[in-house]
C-alpha cells in the first residue's frame, strides 16, 4: 500500500486575513490603502476566497507592505516562530526556499527614532510654556509686594 501526499492547498484568503489582523488593521482601512479602494465588504469577500486574482493580491500585498509570496507562503505558526526569535522583519526573495519560511524582518528603529524626535518636540514645547507661566507668575508675585508696599506706606502716611 503507497503513501499518498497531498499538496497542502494555500487559502490566500485567511493568510491575508491573518498578515491584516496581526498588523492591527481593520478591514476598511486596508482597503482604503489599495488603489482601487476596496470596501470593508469586498476585503470580507477576499478573506473569504481560498484564491485571489493576482492584481488584487498585488494590491493588497502593497496596501499591507508584503509582498504576494509572503501572504501565499504565510504561515501563523512560523510566523510566531520568527517573531519571538528574531524580532526583525524584512522579506527576501530567498526566504521562500522549499520550507516556505519567511525570513521576516521588521525594523522599527525608524519608528522609535520618529516617536522619540515627536516626544522631544512635544517635551520643548510644554518646557517652553512652564517657563512663560513661571515668569508670569514671578511678575504676579512681585506686583503684589508692590502692592502690598505701597499699601502700608499709604497707611503709615495716615
Amino acid at each position: 500500500m503507497g503513501v499518498a501526499f497531498q499538496e497542502e492547498k494555500i487559502h490566500e484568503g485567511k493568510n491575508l486575513k491573518r498578515i491584516r489582523e496581526i498588523m492591527g488593521i481593520k478591514q476598511e482601512a486596508l482597503g482604503q490603502k489599495c488603489e482601487s479602494k476596496f470596501d470593508q465588504r469586498r476585503i470580507s469577500e477576499f478573506e473569504n476566497s481560498w484564491t485571489i486574482s493576482e492584481s488584487a493580491l498585488k494590491e493588497l500585498a502593497d496596501a499591507l507592505g508584503v509582498t504576494v509570496e509572503f501572504i501565499r507562503a504565510f504561515n501563523e505558526e512560523k510566523a510566531i516562530f520568527n517573531i519571538q526569535n528574531n524580532n526583525t522583519f524584512t522579506v527576501s526573495e530567498n526566504s521562500f526556499g522549499l520550507s516556505n519560511q519567511p525570513n521576516v524582518t521588521y525594523n522599527s528603529l525608524g519608528k522609535v527614532e520618529m516617536l522619540l524626535e515627536k516626544l522631544v518636540q512635544d517635551d520643548e514645547v510644554k518646557t517652553k510654556a512652564i517657563l512663560d507661566l513661571t515668569k508670569v507668575v514671578a511678575d504676579l508675585a512681585e506686583e503684589v509686594k508692590r502692592l502690598k508696599d505701597l499699601q502700608s506706606s499709604s497707611l503709615l502716611k495716615k
